[in-house]
């Protein structure tokens, strides 16, 4: 995290609030809500001061107050604690005032203002992720999310990809955070179901966006690797992140996504001739030996020279399952892109020889 010896860049504090820095600088300008220190007299340097400030205006437009009145509410602080007036001294009590007509009532003092109003609690307006020990992007990104600021997301998720690299991105703040957005939705009766959606739809967006054009496996010579979704799974952000760290190393893919029919994925491998199939498994109740043994038996070419795919059972949903013969089953991304390298190198090094189907021979 950037850091100078007057505080912190904009930049540095967007990702640990999950604000757009577009937008702090909004609330600079329209608000007021901005660094006391400015480098040079103009790059914004945050003290921590100015953050908590800006904590207090994330809180309370996340509770629904408006920015306006939020700005106005954060700048003033913390309202103080009424003060308690003081006992006057005991005395002789005075004596009683003759009788006479009722006085005309005098108006009360003009009463102090009353703090801004509170709304009630609601998801993401105070009650935090279950998170745990992660990087500090991961807390920005579930605070974007929760407040669904999409555009904060959005450039949150593009900024760490540019910066750690799609790997560490995926797996040390992407995955931790829709985790914990999930166990919060299940733990919470039916809230938060829009905070899922919303993070996972951006989630594709920001993989897509990394993984560019499909890479062609007619033009490099190398055979594709096929992505599917075991029948009856429907999550394939997983895959979707694979596609897009193969993509990287310029191997070819087919995505096939979620519940992919049986007879659906056999025609799919016997049109293309695979370096390896991947078949994902969210939950036990989905994952399918039978069928990843059916698909590692799957062969093509001339008679002498067969060859078959690479099966690669992925996935939490095949944890506990028997490994399937002929099948491998990697532990997370980073070994699963190594895996998958090794095999389409070594597909395309003997595909002339086994007689490798071509993918315009769709008959």
């Amino acid at each position: 995290m950037t850091q100078s010896a007057h505080g912190l860049t904009t930049g540095a504090v967007a990702r640990r609030l999950g604000v757009a820095p577009t937008t702090l600088r909004t609330w600079d300008r329209r608000y007021g809500i901005g660094p006391a220190a400015r480098e040079d007299g103009r790059h914004r340097r945050w003290t921590p001061g100015d953050i908590a400030v800006l904590h207090e205006m994330c809180r309370l437009t996340s509770s629904g107050i408006p920015p306006a009145e939020a700005a106005r509410a954060a700048l003033a602080g913390p309202a103080p604690a009424p003060a308690t007036p003081a006992t006057p001294p005991a005395g002789p009590a005075p004596a009683a005032p003759p009788a006479r007509p009722a006085p005309a009532v005098v108006a009360a003092p003009p009463a102090a203002p009353e703090p801004l109003p509170r709304p009630a609690r609601r998801p993401g307006s105070g009650n935090g992720l279950p998170l745990g020990a992660v990087r500090q992007e991961c807390r920005g990104l579930g605070r974007a999310a929760v407040r669904l600021d999409a555009w904060a997301v959005d450039e949150l998720l593009g900024a760490v990809i540019a910066q750690y690299g799609l790997v560490t991105a995926w797996e040390e703040v992407m995955a931790p955070t829709l985790h914990a957005v999930g166990r919060k939705w299940e733990t919470s009766g039916d809230r938060y179901v829009e905070v899922e959606h919303l993070l996972s739809w951006q989630v594709s967006s920001a993989l897509r966006r990394a993984a560019g054009p499909p890479a062609s496996g007619a033009r490099t010579g190398v055979p594709p690797v096929l992505l599917a979704c075991v029948p009856g799974e429907q999550h394939t952000l997983a895959l979707e992140a694979l596609a897009a760290g193969l993509a990287g190393l310029g191997l070819p893919t087919l995505m096939f996504g979620a519940a992919v029919p049986p007879d659906a994925l056999d025609q799919a491998v016997r049109r293309t001739g695979p370096a390896a199939v991947v078949l994902w498994s969210q939950s036990r109740s989905t994952a399918n030996p039978p069928l990843a043994r059916h698909i590692a038996e799957v062969a093509w070419g001339v008679k002498g020279a067969r060859a078959r795919p690479a099966v690669l059972p992925a996935g939490p949903g095949w944890a506990g399952q028997p490994l399937v013969p002929g099948t491998l089953r990697p532990r997370g991304l980073r070994e699963a892109l190594a895996l998958l390298r090794g095999l389409c190198d070594t597909a395309a090094g003997s595909g002339a020889d086994t007689g490798r189907p071509a993918a315009a021979d769709q008959s």
